[in-house]
């Protein structure tokens, strides 16, 4: 019997499938770091968010791990390249949560041009300031994406009808141009975009990608949405950059602290503390790609992509053939 460790809960689909297709699911509520040191090297599979991070130290005791699931798309918190190189496969679930986060930004995207949490700030209070308020079109602007894997594409195609220029840059793709955006270099991401999301990963290459630096590159003043990993953006920058008139509003659903405790703002860093006072700022809690859909969605492209890699194939004789 294939035992699979569940670090996190999940929706009830992804241990409930596993079961049913022969797989013993096994969750430890209260479990630290140090107890699943102990115990990981009796499971073949672990599921895990971002309960715990998934280093070498760890791995090395996983002797009889084939294959790690990451519900949602961010590996950021497990070593692949040490597991890969232990032959063990790791399997994240994009495809769960791409449309939750692209209707979650397109509507951060209208909330900033629009003014919409300050109006409704306002109007609860009784003010009544039309003229204040008044927003900006995203019609005939230039939205630039960086990263068009699963979630830079579905914002693309929830752009579509709102009479934009969307161009995309991804270092590790070309030949993407549809009918949803212009494949782009990043001289001309650089001079064209009103607009920019981010849409990467959290790796080497893109931790503090965007700092004073990458911003000072654009050539109009830009409005910034990230949907990523907060430390994709060097706040400190981000935040200089707002003072400066460079950037004129941000919507963000991650910050570089949110591991931190926010529920004090006063113990907060001074940048979270300036984002969080302007009103050119929209904010979330990291739930870009969190609906109840999403929720179900993660579950079922995850028990797919186990059970693919785990149930071995058949050959025309009947004989069981290996995974690669």
């Amino acid at each position: 019997m294939i035992k699979v460790l569940f670090v996190d809960t999940t929706h009830p689909y992804l241990p409930e499938s596993l079961e049913k297709a022969g797989f013993r699911c096994e969750h430890h509520p209260g479990f630290t770091y140090p107890d699943y040191c102990s115990i990981i090297h009796e499971y073949t599979g672990i599921i895990i968010r971002s309960g715990i991070s998934l280093d070498k130290q760890i791995l090395e005791k996983a002797v009889n791990l084939k294959f790690i699931g990451r519900v949602g798309a961010g590996m950021e918190n497990i070593d692949t390249a040490y597991a890969e190189s232990q032959g063990i496969a790791c399997l994240s679930a994009p495809e769960g949560n791409r449309d939750a986060l692209a209707e979650h930004t397109v509507g951060m995207l209208l909330a900033m041009m629009n003014h919409m949490l300050r109006a409704d700030s306002q109007v609860r209070k009784g003010l009544w300031k039309r003229e204040e308020n008044r927003g900006v079109e995203i019609m005939g602007k230039t939205i630039g994406i960086i990263g068009y894997g699963n979630m830079g594409s579905a914002f693309a195609r929830r752009l579509s009808g709102f009479g934009v220029r969307v161009i995309a840059y991804d270092k590790y793709k070309t030949a993407y141009s549809d009918n949803f955006v212009e494949e782009s270099d990043m001289e001309t991401l650089f001079r064209d975009t009103d607009i920019l999301s981010l849409h990467v990963p959290l790796t080497v290459e893109t931790d503090y990608l965007v700092n004073a630096d990458y911003l000072d590159c654009f050539a109009k003043p830009i409005r910034l949405i990230n949907t990523s990993r907060g430390r994709v953006v060097k706040t400190a920058d981000l935040v200089q950059k707002m003072k400066e008139g460079k950037v004129l509003g941000a919507a963000l659903d991650v910050i570089e602290y949110e591991k931190n405790t926010l529920e004090n703002l006063e113990s907060t860093p001074e940048d979270f503390q300036y984002l969080a006072q302007s009103d050119r700022v929209v904010l979330s809690p990291h739930i870009a790609g969190w609906s109840h859909e999403s929720a179900v969605k993660l579950a079922k492209v995850l028990v797919d992509k186990i059970l693919c890699f785990s149930v071995p194939e058949k050959s025309p004789s009947g004989k069981s053939l290996p995974r690669r």
